[in-house]
């Protein structure tokens, strides 16, 4: 199928793709769609509500693109599939930009206001929401969104008179986005996820990298120097876990209480946070100094730090029971995201941790979770894909318990938990294989427990 001259395409008729679809049909551009599915969800609907636009379903190698205005990509289309060969080096004479772009490239196009970017393979959403908060403590009209809640094509259209616009930005959306030029840009860790997409956490890391261009400000974690900006960036902040160095932020003990410092100044202490561990509190030293790189001032930070009680399925904590906590961080959808709950949650434990972990691990390797695990574990329960793989790389470290799925997990960490002990759902892995994403993983964790502690509601102390 040849697409007509000067047609944009847009490729994938997801969350994004759709939203990209909107965007364009408010410009006024002239585009059709195309995506691998020969049924893709929404389609009957789409059809309906763009009855002048066309769709093709089925393999791109079908597409003869040589006369295509432009080629945007949804995030979850590889911009290397077969058909789009050649596009990312061949250049728009009208733009300036690849022929093949992604949603953010024509965000940044649009936007009349300034960016506050966040990436990394964990916390980019806890950082942004929280981010969130303290612009609208500081006065500031922000308009949150991008790879979290809202697209950010549709932030453009939602909140037009938006003073700031805040974006979570995934490696996907990043590697189709020719410039940024955000006024912060925060790139906040990096461990191995989505090698799949990216060849190698080389690859993966330079994707991410993307978010510094342009930028005025870049806040990257003290600890990792792979986050460091490898573009010219005027202004840095750094943040870490531990003591902080020069003018970094960090964490230190000062008159008997840990604090979180901006250089040799105590800003908070972590006794007034509503958030635990210390990978919460290097989050939250992150928001910090995107906020201090934004303008806003202390006191309105402090004021939404303070209130933030993080998000769900993010080592949120959903009841003590019987003495034994129960963790939901089904946002833990790779080896990174687990070593930061069991590292952060452990520190503080008197017992021991009892991991419930597996799905689709993405290629991953599942190693680094074997020392921390062997300082601090009970006992691993493993299910899903990739529960064996799981199983040969723990199995030395800690007891590990194969089982079918979810639910039996629990059922055995309710046997084998004590008073002191903390069930943990961090699964290290995507949930694709037993749930349709990780947000329904950790509602069916919540579900059962919550169920366990009503039959249980003498025994226990809801949080």
């Amino acid at each position: 199928m040849r697409v007509a001259n000067g047609v944009t395409v847009v490729i994938g008729l997801g969350i994004s793709g759709q939203a990209i679809c909107r965007h364009l049909a408010r410009q006024g551009t002239p585009f059709m769609v195309a995506d691998t599915r020969a049924e893709p969800p929404g389609l009957l609907t789409f059809k309906n509500e763009n009855p002048g636009v066309e769709v093709y379903c089925g393999p791109l190698t079908a597409l003869d693109l040589t006369n295509a205005y432009e080629v945007v990509v949804s995030p979850g289309v590889d911009p290397h599939s077969p058909g789009l060969e050649g596009l990312l080096e061949r250049y728009n004479p009208a733009t300036g930009e690849p022929m093949l772009v992604g949603e953010i490239a024509l965000f940044v196009r649009a936007v009349n206001a300034p960016v506050a970017a966040i990436t990394g393979s964990n916390a980019k959403s806890t950082v942004t929401t929280l981010l969130g908060e303290m612009a609208r403590a500081a006065g500031v009209k922000a308009a949150v969104g991008g790879n979290l809640g809202t697209p950010a094509l549709d932030l453009l259209a939602e909140c037009p008179d938006a003073e700031l616009y805040i974006l979570e930005l995934s490696s996907f959306q990043l590697e189709t986005t020719p410039y940024l030029g955000a006024k912060a840009a925060a790139f906040l860790n990096l461990c191995e996820d989505h090698l799949d997409r990216h060849g190698d956490i080389m690859g993966y890391r330079c994707a991410k990298q993307r978010i510094f261009l342009g930028a005025q400000s870049a806040i990257v974690s003290a600890d990792d120097a792979l986050t460091w900006p490898e573009a010219p960036v005027d202004h840095v902040e750094r943040f870490t876990a531990f003591a902080p160095k020069g003018n970094d932020w960090g964490l230190a003990e000062k008159d008997g209480e840990l604090m979180l410092f901006h250089g040799d100044a105590a800003w908070l202490s972590t006794e007034g946070l509503a958030i635990a561990g210390r990978h919460n509190y290097a989050n939250a030293l992150a928001a910090l100094a995107m906020g201090k790189a934004l303008g806003f001032a202390k006191a309105p930070m402090c004021q939404a730090l303070a209130a933030f009680k993080g998000l769900p399925h993010r080592s949120e904590v959903i009841v003590r029971m019987n003495g034994v906590m129960w963790v939901n961080d089904s946002k833990g959808t790779n080896v990174g995201a687990t070593l930061a709950a069991i590292q952060g949650i452990s520190a503080s434990l008197k017992g021991k941790v009892i991991l419930l972990a597996g799905g689709v691990g993405k290629g991953a390797d599942f190693s680094p979770l074997a020392t921390p695990l062997a300082k601090c574990a009970k006992a691993a329960l493993l299910f899903g894909a990739d529960a064996h793989r799981l199983e040969a790389a723990l199995s030395s470290s800690v007891p590990v318990h194969l089982v079918d799925d979810l639910i039996q997990a629990m059922e055995v960490a309710w046997e084998k938990a004590e008073p002191g002990d903390c069930v943990l759902l961090s699964p290290a892995c995507a949930s694709l294989d037993q749930f349709v994403n990780y947000q329904a993983r950790g509602d069916a964790f919540r579900y059962w427990v919550e169920q366990k502690y009503k039959q249980h509601n003498h025994s226990g102390e809801r949080l």
